[in-house]
């Protein structure tokens, strides 16, 4: 595979999509770990599974369930990625990120990513929402290393405002309007697939990030390239403090996630039906 998505491929999967559904979606929205909830308030029209779609990988990870979902949210035409990838399960970040290229190819000017996470901020919980402010790349790689297709963005995309600043302000609005807590902090991506050591926790912590996870940041850097405006919510699954330190398991953190799963489902309806599309 190219190191960008390579075009005439973009092309394949979005005509590969169209010939199911007419809705041109104004907003993307990748669901993460253990958040599916926000699926059932999707009024659906059309579901695509993944292995229909030319190039799309396939997720190999446990609550990715691997379909599109076209539909209405708050009014607006959304579409919603049921499961994304990682690079832990073998992929590079151009496969990692090509299903944002095709999201844009359909018509979605916006992206909201959503991702389980550790949190290394002390006074922060498990449950707790936070608003992602910034991130900090350290997978190693990035998902724009290589030729530049100049039809997909430009050579030295800027990160500087990488999450949208207006966005983050109708967030913020909706939860405290709906009553919900919304911690804003920096996230963290590392490559995974094992949880940190207390180290490497201090050390995250030392770098100025908050929360850490194993995604979210290549579908930035990609959506960002191309020109969408983007805004990232994490769910707190774990406590991540290197001198308090417990074992965590996959169910827990499934588990936690869920609970705070209507809440974020109520902030990202709330910030769809007042998107400006």
């Amino acid at each position: 595979m190219t190191v960008v998505a390579d075009q005439p491929t973009v092309v394949a999967a979005s005509a590969a999509i169209r010939r199911l559904t007419s809705l041109e979606p104004c907003v993307g929205i990748i669901l993460g770990t253990g958040l599916g909830q926000l699926s059932e308030e999707i009024e659906v029209e059309t579901i695509v599974p993944y292995g229909d779609i030319p190039g799309f990988p396939v997720p190999t990870v446990e609550s990715h369930a691997g379909r599109l979902l076209f539909g209405r949210l708050g009014g607006k035409p959304v579409v919603a990625m049921q499961g994304r990838f990682h690079r832990y399960e073998g992929y590079s970040l151009q496969q990692v990120t090509f299903p944002v290229r095709v999201l844009h190819a359909l018509g979605a000017e916006s992206l909201i990513v959503s991702n389980a996470c550790g949190g290394m901020h002390p006074l922060w919980l498990p449950g707790d929402l936070v608003l992602l402010t910034d991130h900090i790349n350290l997978l190693g790689d990035n998902p724009l290393v290589g030729p530049n297709d100049a039809r997909e963005g430009p050579r030295f995309p800027d990160m500087s405002t990488a999450y949208d600043a207006e966005l983050r302000e109708l967030a913020r609005a909706a939860a405290r309007e709906l009553g919900i807590g919304l911690r804003e902090g920096v996230y963290a991506a590392v490559p995974g697939p094992n949880l940190e050591t207390p180290a490497e926790y201090r050390l995250l912590r030392a770098v100025g990030a908050d929360v850490v996870g194993m995604s979210t940041v290549p579908e930035v850097i990609v959506a960002v390239h191309a020109g969408m405006r983007v805004l990232g919510v994490s769910i707190i699954t774990d406590q991540c403090l290197p001198d308090a330190l417990e074992p965590v398991a996959l169910e827990q953190i499934l588990a936690v996630a869920a609970k705070a799963e209507p809440d974020l489902t109520r902030l990202i309806a709330t910030v769809v039906s007042r998107w400006a599309a």
